[in-house]
């Protein structure tokens, strides 16, 4: 019989602040004494934990969008999460795993948009960390068959979930899996509730790491089934609490999963998902089905990104945003696929875009990904063309993004943002084709009212894009 295990898993990410117009994340006075949050946050959490060698212990993954924003601004914060990975691996694989690129809800996506977000974000992660992912946060957990299927189809092995995201009941402390068809299966772990809510809203329990290993974590293990693999606690967390949401709790992460001669044997192992998943030759998980479309934070599915919850004090607002933005997706990609069908060699537009990433990530040159698209012979104008236009999918995908709906009012700055990512997207289309597709969003956006300011969405829509010193729309 194996030693019992802990998986304690840190999701790092937080909304993207950068202007879609500039490719900067614009100052921000409510950050002080740092120039923004995104500054803030990184000395506050990412630069402590992956300085202090914590996140080769721990299981984590951190967004794309935030890769990114340590790709440019901090990158030796970047290098020492790589070589976090690099260095912690376990029998399996190292302690990081991938996330889809722009943390949207992948159940309320289309299937080519899941299947790009996906692509995307395995991407990132091996170009970031120099290795194939082989297990999957999904944003918010937000679940359904489908994503767990396409998840599956791109070599993805493994996930977490809500242990009330289970058809009926399960025990944490044994990983499941979920027959997604094809004959394809997935590996998921449900994470313990009560750890990590205890974790995540009870201040009081991280201040000492070795009282919580013996108190709460050790005491979970009893009366666990026996598999000849050991029973597993998973503890899952937003990430920013380590250092961010709660100071000094980096050092309690630190102690908990990081062994060192003065941590006593709590008659355990913290070991990687991926470790947490295996299984000896010619033995499998047991089998569970999932709740359809349900999720971490919103106990009524995905009710919260889609319209009035009752985990929202008024969420009126939020369908009518949500159609605003897939009626302008829908009118985007029209356009996309009739301009691509005039471009030399009529390349597949979808096809482009999943390879479009490279771009996004800095992997290659813009000028050069054209020419492979089009062939050298392509003319300036019309590498031009395919560049906007893929770059007007890039800012269409990330106004889906979960934190424009999370909150209770759409005048709040994760709203505004992605109102300012359809802007960018938009204008690029409208500009490439001569259409007026912002016209009809304006008009869409008109139909939401904030129910904190009592304005519309059009309004809205337009202060977004004065902050960063945007022309207003016509009309």
């Amino acid at each position: 019989m194996s030693r019992p295990r802990l998986v304690v898993h840190a999701h790092f990410y937080q909304p993207f602040r950068v202007d879609p117009f500039t490719g900067v994340v614009p100052p921000d006075p409510s950050a002080a004494p740092f120039r923004d949050w995104n500054e803030r946050i990184t000395a506050e959490c990412y630069r402590p934990n992956a300085e202090r060698g914590t996140l080769a212990h721990a299981s984590w993954n951190m967004g794309p969008t935030l890769t990114a924003y340590l790709a440019s601004s901090a990158p030796e914060v970047l290098a020492e999460l790589a070589a976090s990975d690099a260095l912690g691996g376990g029998a399996v694989d190292g302690p990081a795993i991938a996330q889809p690129f722009h943390h949207s809800i992948l159940p309320l996506a289309s299937v080519h948009d899941r299947r790009t977000e996906i692509r995307w974000g395995l991407r990132d992660f091996e170009s970031r960390f120099g290795r194939t992912a082989r297990a999957a946060w999904l944003p918010e957990t937000a679940v359904d068959l489908t994503t767990l299927g396409l998840l599956a189809e791109e070599g993805v092995e493994a996930t977490i979930l809500a242990p009330w995201q289970a058809e009926g009941h399960v025990d944490t402390r044994v990983p499941y899996r979920v027959d997604v068809g094809d004959g394809r299966h997935i590996n998921v772990l449900f994470y313990d509730g009560e750890l990590s809510g205890a974790v995540s809203f009870e201040p009081a329990v991280t201040r000492d790491a070795d009282r919580f290993a013996r108190e709460r974590v050790a005491p979970r293990f009893a009366g666990a089934p026996s598999d000849g693999t050991g029973p597993v606690v998973v503890i899952a967390t937003d990430g920013e609490l380590y250092g961010h949401h709660q100071p000094f709790r980096d050092l309690f992460l630190h102690r908990l999963v990081a062994p060192s001669d003065a941590t006593p044997d709590r008659g355990y192992d913290v070991v990687t998902l991926a470790d947490a998943v295996a299984t000896p030759p010619g033995q499998l998980h047991p089998e569970v089905r999932i709740r359809e479309r349900t999720s971490w934070s919103c106990h009524h599915g995905v009710l919260r990104w889609s319209g009035e919850c009752p985990d929202a004090d008024d969420g009126r607002w939020k369908a009518p945003l949500r159609a605003a933005l897939e009626r302008l997706a829908g009118g985007i990609d029209v356009v996309t696929e009739a301009a691509f069908r005039d471009l030399p060699g009529r390349p597949d537009p979808w096809a482009a875009r999943d390879r479009y990433v490279d771009v996004v990530i800095g992997a290659q040159e813009a000028e050069a990904f054209a020419a492979a698209c089009l062939g050298p012979g392509a003319s300036g104008h019309d590498r031009r063309r395919l560049l906007d236009l893929l770059d007007a999918q890039r800012w269409r995908l990330a106004m889906f993004a979960s934190c424009g709906w999370f909150w209770q009012d759409p005048s709040r700055f994760e709203t505004r943002q992605v109102l300012r990512a359809a802007a960018r997207a938009v204008r690029l289309v409208d500009g490439v084709a001569g259409t007026d597709l912002e016209t009809r969003l304006v008009a869409d956006l008109g139909t939401l009212i904030s129910p904190g300011l009592g304005i519309d969405g059009a309004r809205i829509y337009r202060h977004a894009l004065a902050e960063v010193g945007q022309p207003p729309p016509r009309g």
